[in-house]
């Protein structure tokens, strides 16, 4: 079983939103969020829902299963933990 992460869920939707080649404004806009919500995402400020994500994936041109999938796959690969975050955040 892989372990929610909103750290890896950010850095996915930051990397995917990156090559899309979209800023937070337009990728917020198009999911219906503040700027700053979508901001606080991909920094693992804030924990984002299903309806979020669900949101985010359709901003980004994708089906939410597509990012559900990146970021299981950020987990697995990248040994995402809360703990481990906290620690390389300092």
């Amino acid at each position: 079983m892989i372990e929610y992460n909103r750290y890896a869920v950010g850095r996915v939707v930051r990397r995917v939103r990156k090559e899309k080649q979209l800023s937070q404004e337009i990728a917020s806009g198009l999911a219906g969020l503040a700027r700053s919500h979508l901001a606080m995402i991909e920094n693992g400020s804030k924990q984002a829902n299903f309806e979020t994500v669900w949101k985010i994936a359709n901003a980004l041109g994708m089906c939410p299963h597509e990012l559900v999938r990146l970021i299981e796959k950020e987990i697995r690969e990248n040994g995402w933990t809360e703990k481990a975050e906290r620690a390389r955040k300092g």
